[in-house]
């Protein structure tokens, strides 16, 4: 990546795109390299023009958010994604998670916290909000209300197997992480450099085989280590 930061910018309504790209070139650092209104159009655009970041809509005419952020993982210079969301589109907020997305921003949150969410992004540090980790985690706290106590013990079981593979530092890191702190308060809290919390973290995702903090907090939570 290189020190300026490029974005590509994905929402059918223009206004939001208009307020977006506002926000993003106020920051010295970041430039917008374009704006699509659907998934199709992103999808072309990205593979041209390269971004190190993609801020996602999700719903869309045409190809929605979902499909087009599981095409991007796919390409052969797969951006940084970021879904846009309100918090009644937590379902599909997941769902994106899974097809790759690095995290995800609500439309109403501050011009500083996109900024700083799209930066965090291009370094493949993206994080969510300790608010917002809560209230994605209370929803899988919910899933699991549906399941039968078996169901719920073996995928538990599950995430304790994998998690044997950290060391018990990474476990308080993974633990930070989980309830939504920053690689700074991570630092501050454990008493350790930022640099290090950061190694601490991409050793913990390669050892979970996980994409992104926000799979690796919803491990530990499976595991049990966040109650």
């Amino acid at each position: 990546m290189s020190e300026t930061i490029s974005v590509l910018i994905v929402d059918d309504e223009w206004m939001v795109r208009s307020m977006l790209r506002t926000i993003m070139e106020s920051a010295p650092d970041i430039t917008v390299a374009g704006e699509a209104s659907d998934g199709n159009t992103a999808v072309s655009m990205a593979a041209t023009l390269r971004p190190d970041v993609v801020l996602m809509d999700i719903r869309m005419p045409r190809a929605d958010g979902l499909t087009a952020t599981e095409r991007l993982a796919r390409s052969a210079h797969p951006p940084h994604v970021v879904v846009l969301t309100t918090f009644d589109l937590d379902d599909y907020v997941r769902t994106a998670l899974r097809h790759g997305a690095v995290g995800f921003l609500l439309k109403d949150a501050t011009a500083d916290d996109m900024i700083t969410a799209v930066r965090s992004a291009a370094l493949g540090d993206a994080m969510l909000s300790p608010k917002v980790t809560r209230r994605l985690l209370r929803h899988f706290t919910k899933d699991d209300e549906g399941r039968s106590g078996t169901q719920t013990e073996q995928r538990a079981a599950e995430a304790r197997q994998r998690l044997q593979a950290l060391t018990a530092k990474e476990r308080e890191v993974l633990v930070a992480l989980g309830r939504g702190l920053s690689n700074t308060d991570i630092a501050a809290a454990l008493r350790m450099s930022e640099a290090t919390a950061k190694t601490h973290i991409s050793r913990i995702l390669t050892k979970l085989s996980a994409t992104n903090r926000v799979q690796a907090a919803i491990l530990a939570h499976h595991a049990g280590l966040l109650d």
